[in-house]
């Protein structure tokens, strides 16, 4: 039987679409499986971060790690649905990709996993 071990939150930095007062980060959010193999399971999100000249100064790994785990979800809720709702429907769907690909997880069980958030090694250069 396949066990989900963790997720990890790789993070790097989109050198093309970052400048001096904006950078752009992409998260991918994985599912690392007691057998040493890893599952996609978010690849699309990602946020920026602006401000005056020099912002890389400024930014923090502690803001990154902190803000790449908000990113891949749950997302906050909207049309009247609470917190809670958006969360069972995230882990729900979390949960039926890793179905799909052979990993019979429960939501519950994906929600209370560790996360780790790994920083690229292109990424560290950009943050103080």
């Amino acid at each position: 039987m396949t066990v989900v071990a963790r997720l990890v939150t790789h993070v790097d930095v989109d050198e093309g679409a970052t400048t001096d007062r904006v950078i752009s980060v992409s998260a991918r959010l994985e599912a690392a499986l007691e057998d040493g193999r890893s599952l996609v399971l978010l690849d699309d999100r990602g946020w920026g971060i602006s401000g005056a000249p020099g912002v890389r100064e400024r930014i923090s790994a502690g803001e990154i790690v902190s803000t790449a785990r908000v990113v891949v979800g749950p997302d906050e809720p909207f049309d009247g649905r609470t917190q809670e709702q958006m969360a069972d429907d995230h882990w729900g769907w979390l949960a039926e990709i890793l179905r799909r690909r052979g990993v019979d997880v429960s939501a519950h069980e994906l929600e209370r996993l560790p996360h780790d958030v790994v920083l690229s090694e292109r990424l560290r250069p950009w943050i103080a």
